[in-house]
């Protein structure tokens, strides 16, 4: 059941409750603009998880949760956000809940990063810290955990 507690996994599943929304509760509220900024913020999202993790595996350390990291990666995408997957999973969220008009489930998206921050990253940082210590301080020092 472990396998259950990813990020990815409690992406998809804040995405089906949104969907699950849309067809109890439509609302009509954003329109075709709504779709089209959706449809940009999910495009941006999976960039940001897929381009991270490639970052990740050419320097040929974890992108799994839990796990020891083996290289700290400071550039590319993580010179602007320090968790650009988890970046990438709010904003297929958020896409979502434009996609869909569901303004509702903007409560998911608010859910989903505390989720994540408690469930995941707060655990990675410790790691990382303690597995580079100089290193993780300088780049924490200059690059936030979000954006």
């Amino acid at each position: 059941m472990k396998f259950l507690d990813w990020p990815p996994v409690w992406t998809g599943g804040f995405v089906a409750l949104t969907w699950a929304l849309d067809q109890l509760l439509p609302w009509g509220m954003f329109g075709p603009a709504g779709r089209t900024i959706g449809a940009v913020l999910v495009a941006v999202g999976l960039f940001l998880m897929a381009g991270a993790a490639a970052q990740m595996v050419l320097a040929r350390t974890t992108f799994i949760p839990r796990r020891d990291p083996s290289a700290l990666v400071t550039g590319g995408l993580f010179r602007f956000s320090r968790n650009p997957i988890y970046l990438g999973d709010v904003l297929v969220l958020a896409g979502a809940v434009l996609w869909w008009d569901v303004p509702l489930a903007a409560m998911l998206v608010l859910l989903l990063i505390l989720v994540i921050q408690h469930r995941f990253i707060l655990g990675e940082e410790a790691r990382l810290r303690a597995a580079f210590p100089q290193d993780y301080a300088r780049w924490s020092a200059r690059t936030r955990r979000w954006l």
